[in-house]
């Protein structure tokens, strides 16, 4: 000491310091009276201190010299309650303290060094934190004052000291970081590689203290990161080759006609090109939608793809598949028009399911009854036809399952179903027929002889007023051309009228009187509601002057000028 304070040598130790009688940081273990260490579980008796002989000698140190201590201990030391026989310690500094397991040391405090440090306030400040501490079973042995978990770790000597402020790494924290970096380094996770203690509550973990050894990372590691970093590379430039590729690249497309195997495809009504492309592809048909979709806007028609069946091969260019696609006669389906006769439809149904010439009429002829026909058709045995007016015109997709039969019962349904739509059984007997069968009859006249709507409606008032029991002129004969056609099984306009009217044959309406027996063909929809609903014009008699437009009269006068303008217009069509 000098008489300015304190000198630079070590302070003495204050009576009521719990480490009283450490030797200091000379490297070597205090002696008697040292305090038990942290982690020892051997708590040494107390001796009388050596220092306090020291300072019962040294009391005559001046006033003066004495004050600074004084006011140093006051600013940094908290009182510690004082127990008999033993003493209690509260540290100032938990933040900064640590212990090291195995040195054997207990360090300095090394308050001077801190003096200008503001102090935390002490949250145990009155209060008796070991109050509950087991104490040793040997009389007069000093407590271990850092062994219990509520205590906080001995200083650390003056080497370790720093003014570091950073909280406390989480304990939960620590671990995780424990058991990545035990993982990484290969390690099974219970080993210390000592890198030093971590057991000291308020100190940060050893291992990034820096004093400790790095740890090492084994060759997995490395090896697990380099195929990561690679699997990610790899598969980022794939997607973004096949992006690209996608976007900016030629379409995928097969070469030529396909290979020898067939396929049906059926496009949907309401389909777009993409969607065509899209069936088409998953039919194995060709490479990728969008090259049939710039196939297909590539030519004019491709646009006006019809839906339907179609049979086309597998693995064809894109333009192969347009190219049978917008021909109509490829269209794996099969129309019936309007006003087609039977024979006809039995014809192309052998024709498209490639079955022998008659094998649909003789299905038809032999199981009529089983075909679904209702209960009012087919009640005349002089009907030629047993299905002749049911079935029903539109277009039919044939598939590889599709039979004479099959399309048969198909057909008959629908024109069952638009019958009773219509209404057909009621309006008969409005309409003064004696059966819905006739009403399906006087349709299919309708449709055989007039050219539009327009046409049917006076075509049909023609009939009802030629029906009528008031007909003097044709005495109720219906006189149509088409009747004959269809008993001779032609569709000619210029045949002998003599030979027709002397022919005798039920279905013969220049013969004889009322309707024949059934109906002449498959009347549409326009054909059923003009006969529905006639225009009462008052008609009587109608020419075909020209093929196209058809004139209707009142008088038999009025039709016979008709009638000779259309023979002379046939002698000069015919060059005589």
């Amino acid at each position: 000491m000098t008489e300015y304070g304190r000198g630079p040598g070590p302070e003495p130790w204050h009576p009521e310091d719990p480490q009283y009688g450490d030797q200091g940081w000379t490297g070597h273990e205090a002696q008697q009276g040292q305090m038990p260490y942290v982690g020892d579980p051997q708590q040494y008796q107390q001796e009388p201190q050596p220092q306090q002989a020291y300072y019962q000698q040294q009391g005559q140190y001046p006033q003066a010299q004495q004050m600074p201590y004084q006011q140093q201990q006051q600013q940094q030391q908290v009182p510690y309650p004082q127990h008999p026989q033993q003493y209690q310690q509260h540290p100032q500094h938990p933040q900064h303290q640590d212990s090291y397991g195995g040195q054997g040391q207990v360090w300095d405090t090394g308050q001077g060094h801190y003096a200008g440090v503001p102090q935390a306030a002490d949250p145990y400040a009155g209060a008796d934190p070991y109050a509950q501490q087991q104490t040793s079973g040997y009389p007069g042995e000093a407590p271990d004052l850092y062994g219990t978990p509520e205590a906080f770790p001995p200083p650390r000597p003056p080497s370790q000291r720093h003014l570091d402020t950073e909280e406390d790494w989480p304990e939960e924290d620590s671990k995780a970081d424990q058991a990545a970096d035990t993982f990484l380094a290969g390690g099974d996770g219970g080993e210390d590689d000592g890198d030093g203690d971590d057991n000291g509550r308020g100190g940060r973990r050893s291992g990034r203290s820096g004093g400790g050894k790095p740890k090492k990372r084994s060759g997995m590691a490395c090896l697990i990161a380099a195929v990561v970093i690679v699997g990610v590379l790899g598969g980022g430039g794939y997607y973004g080759y096949g992006f690209i590729k996608d976007k900016f690249g030629a379409a995928e497309d097969f070469a030529g006609d396909g290979i020898d195997v067939t396929v049906d495809v059926e496009i949907p009504k309401g389909a777009g090109l993409g969607q065509m492309g899209r069936i088409l592809k998953e039919a194995g048909v060709v490479a990728s939608a969008q090259a049939f979709v710039d196939a297909a806007s590539a030519r004019p028609e491709g646009k006006s793809i019809q839906p339907g069946i179609y049979p086309l091969k597998k693995k064809m260019s894109a333009a192969a598949a347009v190219a049978v696609m917008t021909d109509p006669s490829k269209l794996h389906v099969l129309t019936i028009s309007e006003g087609m006769r039977n024979s006809t439809v039995y014809d192309a149904i052998d024709k498209k399911l490639e079955k022998p010439a008659g094998t649909t009429k003789d299905i038809a002829f032999k199981q009529a009854k089983t075909l679904g026909l209702p209960a009012w058709a087919n009640n005349d045995p002089k009907i030629m036809d047993p299905l002749e007016g049911f079935l029903f015109p539109m277009r039919y997709d044939l598939t590889k399952d599709s039979t004479p039969e099959s399309l048969l019962k198909q057909m008959v349904k629908n024109a069952t179903d638009e019958y009773t739509k219509l209404g057909v059984e009621g309006k008969a007997k409005e309409l003064g027929l004696d059966n819905p069968l006739q009403v399906i009859t006087v349709a299919s006249l309708v449709n055989a002889e007039g050219k539009n709507h327009d046409d049917f409606r006076k075509m049909a008032e023609v009939v009802y007023n030629r029906l009528k029991k008031t007909n003097d002129v044709t005495n109720r004969k219906i006189e149509f051309d088409s009747t004959y056609n269809y008993i001779t099984g032609k569709s000619e306009i210029n045949f002998n009228l003599k030979e027709a009217k002397a022919l005798v044959h039920p279905y013969n309406t220049h013969n004889g009187p009322g309707l024949p027996p059934g109906p002449i063909g498959n009347p549409g929809l326009d054909a059923l509601n003009g006969t529905l609903n006639p225009d009462h014009g008052g008609w009587m008699f109608f020419v075909s002057v020209d093929e196209k437009t058809t004139t209707f009269t009142k008088t038999y006068d009025e039709h016979l000028k008709l009638v000779a303008e259309f023979q002379e217009r046939q002698k000069q069509k015919n060059g005589g």
